[in-house]
């Protein structure tokens, strides 16, 4: 942490980056503070505004071509996340989050568009978009269980070899090349999943926790989370 009072979440740009709920990814890790006794504050980065660079976790969400591309424009002008990543702060890239921090991608209409080049992925359009449930087992985090997520996306993400697979896919398309969902990249966490993923993989959501804090947390005894899980799972 920065050593505040408060563990400080930034959600960037989620006036545009906030498809399927991924701002809901903020309120599950605040809740799940919340829940041990301790405050988070969580701070909205507008397009156009600083992005601030004491924050303990960042959180990028997904949307869709014009959108992506506001973002990318503005993240581009501030270099922020460059340094930030540099740094080892956790951060957590869903769908057009994961595609920003790329390379390059590709858009609507076959135009590659250069990335951040913080995730060493490749991005194109795939045959059919990829919509529907996904379950995939974790590669490369440790006591994060199977993943349960929504994807909803028209790219396909091939990992360079600096990048690592998230998970390999179980039932869906994730990244739809070599059976991989998502990517790890250092202090990057990249996802295709939405759900919001955090609400639906709560061991996902106290790891990225215990990275900005820089300790382990209490365990949490939540019921209905549990079941929310097991459903989605079946």
């Amino acid at each position: 942490m920065t050593g505040e009072a408060a563990l400080r979440i930034a959600v960037l740009y989620p006036e545009v980056l906030g498809t399927y709920g991924d701002r809901g990814n903020a309120l599950v890790l605040e809740r799940r503070m919340a829940w041990r006794g301790e405050a988070v504050e969580v701070v909205d980065v507008a397009v156009g505004s600083t992005v601030p660079t004491t924050c303990d976790l960042y959180l990028i969400g997904g949307g869709e071509d014009a959108a992506q591309s506001a973002a990318l424009q503005d993240l581009s002008r501030t270099g922020a996340l460059a340094d930030i990543v540099s740094r080892g702060v956790p951060v957590l890239a869903v769908c057009a989050g994961l595609q920003m921090l790329g390379q390059t991608f590709e858009v609507s209409g076959g135009r590659v568009v250069p990335g951040l080049g913080l995730l060493d992925v490749t991005t194109t359009r795939l045959a059919t978009r990829a919509v529907g449930e996904v379950v995939a087992r974790v590669d490369g985090l440790p006591g994060v269980p199977e993943l349960t997520g929504f994807e909803n996306h028209g790219g396909g993400t091939t990992l360079g070899p600096d990048a690592a697979p998230l998970a390999q896919v179980v039932s869906g398309t994730g990244n739809g090349a070599g059976g991989t969902e998502g990517a790890l990249q250092g202090s990057i966490v990249a996802t295709y999943l939405h759900g919001p993923v955090l609400a639906r993989n709560p061991a996902l959501a106290d790891l990225l926790l215990s990275r900005a804090t820089g300790r382990d947390l209490a365990p949490l005894d939540l019921p209905s989370v549990d079941r929310l899980r097991r459903e989605r799972l079946a």
